[in-house]
């Protein structure tokens, strides 16, 4: 993977849209194994609040807040379009891949962490721009999943 900096991540970043809206309930992730145990771990040292948004919901593996609603899900599959030359942009020492979540209601960034032993997916509404203030927010928290391969 390529790592970069963070700067070239929210100018080259396409906003992009999801069909998440703050009434519909997100998946509940299925970590196993030591990937759950380090999703406890992540989503115990979660912010009450999070760029001045209260939190809305915290559920085992799934954290909210703010409406429209930041998210945070650990325990995530991979997702279908990281691939071994996917970028990486690094930031406070976390490697995050982004991408377009999909079709529909709201324009947001859909960030993945890279290089960590579990997958965890945050989703920012542009309301909440920028991005990387999101980000920044979480990698206390975010830093507990272990790293087995850092950003290139």
């Amino acid at each position: 993977m390529r790592a970069t900096v963070m700067a070239p991540l929210l100018a080259g970043m396409l906003l992009v849209t999801t069909g998440c809206s703050s009434d519909r309930a997100l998946e509940q992730p299925s970590p196993a194994g030591s990937v759950a145990d380090q999703c406890s771990q992540v989503m115990g040292l979660l912010p009450e609040a999070l760029v001045g948004q209260p939190r809305t919901s915290r559920e085992a593996n799934v954290a909210t807040w703010g409406d429209p609603r930041i998210s945070v899900r650990c325990g995530v599959p991979k997702p279908a379009k990281l691939e071994p030359t996917s970028r990486c942009d690094v930031l406070n020492g976390v490697g995050w891949f982004a991408e377009d979540p999909g079709t529909a209601v709201r324009k947001a960034w859909r960030f993945t962490t890279i290089g960590r032993s579990g997958y965890i997916e945050v989703v920012v509404p542009e309301k909440y721009e920028p991005a990387a203030d999101v980000l920044i927010e979480l990698t206390g928290a975010v830093q507990q999943m272990p790293v087995v391969k850092p950003c290139r």
